[in-house]
């Protein structure tokens, strides 16, 4: 599948994006990934802080692209996180990892089931990989978008 293929079945949009857009977004990403690692709030919330800041820097990818999902189709979370084999090349283990801790996120969402220490500790470590990889790949492959932010 490329994103060409997502975009003809409605899974994707084509999107414009510009460098401050971008750097909102990548500083909101940054203040959850912070914000998950602060002990005073329970695990749910620190998770859900952890894992929005994993969606971002999927849309970053998508963004930086000419892309963004299609949220008003159902799976928009999951088509971003498997995107990034395409969007910024992150291994396919690893996605398979994130769409893990994507499925734990509907669990407590929408069962309510609560955020075991281990899967906190996982987002939290993967978020901050996530992240730190989507700003190296955009200062490789689009400076114009991000700078030296």
């Amino acid at each position: 599948m490329t994103l060409q293929n997502l975009l003809a079945i409605q899974r994707l949009q084509q999107h414009d994006t510009d460098r401050a857009s971008v750097l909102k977004l990548l500083g909101s990403a940054r203040r959850n990934l912070a914000d998950a690692h602060v002990d005073a709030i329970g695990n749910d919330n620190r998770f859900d802080a952890a894992y929005k800041c994993i969606m971002q820097c999927a849309m970053l990818g998508l963004w930086a692209n000419g892309y963004r999902t299609a949220t008003s189709q159902p799976g928009h979370h999951q088509t971003a996180i498997q995107c990034l084999t395409l969007t910024m090349g992150v291994a396919k283990e690893t996605v398979i990892v994130l769409d893990g801790l994507r499925k734990q996120r509907n669990i407590n969402d929408y069962i309510g089931d609560p955020i075991p220490d281990a899967a906190l500790a996982s987002c939290i470590e993967e978020a901050g990989a996530l992240l730190a990889h989507a700003g190296n790949w955009l200062q490789e492959r689009h400076p114009e978008l991000v700078g030296d932010a």
